[in-house]
């Protein structure tokens, strides 16, 4: 009896996932077929190779040592088979990364890539927070305070975070900052709840007691709030200067708040790097590279 390939492609990406419907959008096929596949390998093995909960599965020791034997040889098939057929075929490239880049950063020079590359697809995920990081993409961009451990990582740029207002605000508070900050709403982004304090110790306000602070759980919306007159927002810079440039905001004062916060570009398994990917993560380093330089806004008029 032969083993068919599917069957041991299904078992290793359910292996890597621990998920059956995870494997199965990866694969493109349904759980159930998933499932099916894997449950004719250990009819022909002899061996279970998941242990299957309600609402989990985890590899059992046999399933853990065949899949430690096999994985590898999937791998260098599917490498063989990749380089052989990218002559012809599209490759796809998956990478996840935060709404905000993508919106304000990638989307805007995205195209530059695909022009130059009509044969590579992308697939873009983006997130709202770390917490849904997918580490099955090829490559993710992270925003973290301290360097991410999992896989190759390059750094990208530094962020700062400023006060902001749209221009109704700026030019009712402008002159008298102090006293806006106890009297307007400070919205920030829930990630990160005390920043608004930590700004306030790092310029030397002792008797910080602001009226209002409102969290959202989206940086655009935290850009959104500010722009449509909502109060003053704290906004990451650099990569909200296209704001700025465009007066959608203002910035409040002169002092942002300098955090240990960073862009990362993240490739999950190094093993699986072929041409385009290598000339995907060139692209992003050499696209985003000057932002490292950037360390001040502009001034608003």
């Amino acid at each position: 009896m032969q083993t068919p390939i599917r069957g041991l492609r299904s078992f290793c990406f359910a292996a890597r996932t621990l998920s059956f419907k995870e494997a199965a959008n990866l694969l493109y096929l349904t759980p159930s077929a998933v499932s099916h596949q894997i449950k004719q390998l250990e009819e022909q093995l002899g061996i279970e190779l998941f242990e299957r909960q309600t609402r989990s599965i985890n590899l059992t020791a046999a399933g853990k040592n065949f899949y430690d034997s096999v994985s590898p040889l999937i791998k260098a098939l599917e490498k063989t088979i990749t380089e052989f057929s990218q002559l012809q075929e599209n490759v796809t490239i998956s990478i996840t990364l935060p709404e905000f880049f993508a919106s304000e950063l990638l989307m805007p020079k995205l195209s530059e890539w695909t022009t130059e590359h009509p044969k590579t697809n992308l697939q873009l995920n983006t997130m709202k927070t770390r917490k849904e990081l997918a580490i099955n993409s090829d490559l993710s961009i992270v925003l973290s305070s301290s360097k991410p451990l999992e896989g190759v990582v390059h750094e990208l740029f530094s962020l700062q975070y400023s006060p902001a207002c749209n221009k109704e605000n700026w030019q009712q508070w402008h002159e008298n900052p102090l006293e806006a900050l106890q009297q307007v709403p400070l919205i920030l982004h829930k990630a990160r709840p005390w920043a608004w304090h930590q700004w306030a110790e790092h310029v030397g306000l002792d008797d910080f007691s602001p009226k209002q602070i409102i969290q959202i759980d989206s940086m655009f919306g935290v850009a959104r709030a500010a722009q449509q007159g909502m109060g003053i927002a704290l906004i990451p810079l650099p990569i909200s200067q296209t704001w700025f440039d465009e007066s959608w905001l203002f910035n409040f004062t002169e002092e942002p708040l300098v955090t240990k916060d960073k862009y990362y570009l993240v490739q999950h398994d190094p093993s699986e790097t072929n041409a385009s990917l290598e000339l995907f993560i060139k692209w992003l380093l050499d696209t985003f590279k000057h932002l490292s330089d950037i360390h001040k806004i502009k001034p608003s008029a």
